[in-house]
């Protein structure tokens, strides 16, 4: 049986082979069953975040337990070739939310949230680790949609200071929009890790410890992009020079 491009997809944490026969999570099953009313026999696409997607059919449906019998496996991936690390300024509200939805069908690899000296977001605890386990959330819906199989890693907030001592990448990025330096005279690389800062930006001595610690300063040109809109744009275009777009 052929996978069906059109059919759903939903993320399992579940380990998935063909012919496993299993009853999906409350979530995914509320909206099959409820939003999109599917019966016995239709098809659906799952995945794990391990690679590549499964084709499923409904078994049975209930109010808030779906059962699939799990079929052909399509080992398609859609990341990116270019790996990117997204240091965010942690910011408020949905603005965060909209960074990691958007930064994942753009195909970043891992989000870091940052706490610089102008994050008006203070996350601690049970409160922290609530937020974290949203922003997952947001990230999984994100490659529901746009067909990822891989999730991106969304770390523990760290502060500033913290990921500039261990940021590892083969060309490190800050956004500073009174610099002058574009891409055009940067090498391709292997890897990516860029810096953005949250509402208001970072402060000129987190730039200037950015810097110090082998970021370069980067600009998206003349205008002063929102904590929300830079590093979307930022992506993209590091996607079109050196990714998959």
């Amino acid at each position: 049986m052929s996978p069906a491009p059109d059919a759903p997809r939903f993320y399992t944490e579940q380990t998935l082979s063909c012919g496993a026969e299993l009853t999906l999570e409350a979530g995914p099953s509320r909206h099959i069953a409820g939003a999109l009313r599917l019966r016995e026999g239709a098809a659906l696409r799952l995945f794990n975040g391990s690679g590549g997607e499964y084709l499923a059919h409904i078994t049975a449906v209930g109010k808030q337990a779906v059962s699939v019998t799990v079929s052909d496996y399509r080992a398609q991936d859609r990341d990116s070739p270019l790996p990117i690390t997204l240091g965010i300024g942690i910011s408020r509200g949905e603005r965060m939310d909209l960074v990691v939805q958007k930064s994942t069908e753009l195909g970043v690899s891992n989000i870091q949230p940052l706490v610089t000296e102008r994050t008006e977001v203070r996350l601690k605890g049970e409160r922290e680790q609530k937020k974290r386990r949203h922003w997952q959330q947001v990230a999984i819906s994100a490659c529901e949609q746009c067909g990822r199989n891989r999730l991106p890693a969304i770390a523990e907030p760290l502060t500033l200071k913290q990921w500039l001592a261990g940021a590892t990448a083969d060309l490190k990025l800050v956004l500073h929009h009174r610099s002058e330096q574009g891409l055009e005279a940067l090498p391709s690389p292997a890897s990516i890790a860029l810096l953005v800062g949250p509402e208001g930006g970072l402060a000129a001595s987190e730039i200037s410890a950015a810097e110090q610690a082998g970021f370069q300063p980067l600009a998206l040109g003349p205008r002063v992009l929102r904590t929300e809109t830079a590093p979307l744009a930022a992506l993209a275009i590091l996607q079109f020079h050196w990714g998959d777009l």
